[in-house]
């Protein structure tokens, strides 16, 4: 019977990772909020995935070694294993077309912080960060005919210019978020 283990991985290396331990053909569910760049969202649980795997057939020895993982994380002698309810809550929780988890992105934004928009009809203006303005929405100050104006756009569109985040492209390199 097939368990879910839980993999520590190197830092910043989870799709690193997970792409090393699918192409060796384990069942893997690597967990990411959705970023403000499609594709390129930010693990949930930074340098931890899981892994599906039945040590009875499977071999966890390779998953150990494998490129990106750090270690199977394991309580004395016992390798952690993850309750099934775990993973299916986690997924119910996703985004059903993406998979990804959505999350205050803007919570961890100052006011006053440097902010690039990266959707809509603002894409690739830079602005300064001013506050939240309900639930999906934050107010962003633009520089418009030479004043500051504030303007209300998707709280999913901005990105911190303070927290510079990469993302690995599908042949595994690292691309800069900010493109």
């Amino acid at each position: 019977m097939a368990s879910w283990y839980l993999i520590r991985t190197k830092p910043a290396r989870e799709a690193l990772a997970q792409a090393n331990l699918a192409r060796q053909g384990y069942r893997v569910y690597f967990p990411q909020i959705a970023g403000a760049i499609p594709g390129c969202g930010s693990p949930l649980f930074p340098r931890y995935l899981f892994i599906n795997l039945d040590v009875r057939s499977q071999a966890i020895g390779p998953v150990r070694s494998t490129v990106g993982v750090a270690n199977v994380v394991r309580f004395s002698d016992e390798y952690a294993v993850v309750p099934d309810s775990v993973i299916d809550e986690l997924r119910r929780r996703a985004d059903p077309k993406t998979g990804e988890h959505h999350l205050s992105v803007t919570a961890e934004i100052a006011p006053g912080s440097p902010v690039r928009i990266v959707r809509g009809v603002f894409a690739r203006l830079e602005g300064v960060f001013q506050r939240k303005s309900g639930d999906a929405r934050v107010i962003v100050l633009l520089s418009v005919l030479g004043r500051r104006t504030p303007v209300k756009v998707p709280a999913e569109s901005v990105l911190s210019l303070t927290t510079r985040r990469s993302c690995l492209t599908k042949s595994g390199e690292a691309r800069n978020a900010f493109g």
